[in-house]
């Protein structure tokens, strides 16, 4: 190839590639809204203390209604439990 040729493939890879940049810019996605507050600062402000006197603000990234459960088995149960289950062929060890 000679260096015409080349400088005519690259042009006209970047003209294609505006091309389709431009085809896709169409609209934003979802369709821009401006957000109007209904309500002040301030009553913002007291319903954030009013939630935290009552309790009702999650502090952690833990759902509420996680219990911490207690096991019926010891370490030792649940591993002699999973040796069977593999030797069974009940378990399918993957590497995924």
């Amino acid at each position: 190839m000679n260096t015409k040729n080349i400088a005519k493939n690259l042009f006209a890879g970047l003209l294609l590639t505006s091309a389709i940049g431009t085809a896709m810019a169409e609209a934003p996605y979802p369709a821009e809204t401006r957000f109007v507050s209904t309500k002040s600062r301030a009553e913002v402000v007291a319903e954030l203390q009013q939630a935290r006197a009552n309790g009702e603000l999650l502090v952690s990234d833990r759902n509420r209604d996680d219990k911490q459960m207690a096991s019926a088995k010891t370490r030792d149960e649940v591993r002699a439990e999973l040796a069977q289950a593999r030797a069974n062929g009940e378990m399918h060890v993957t590497d995924q």
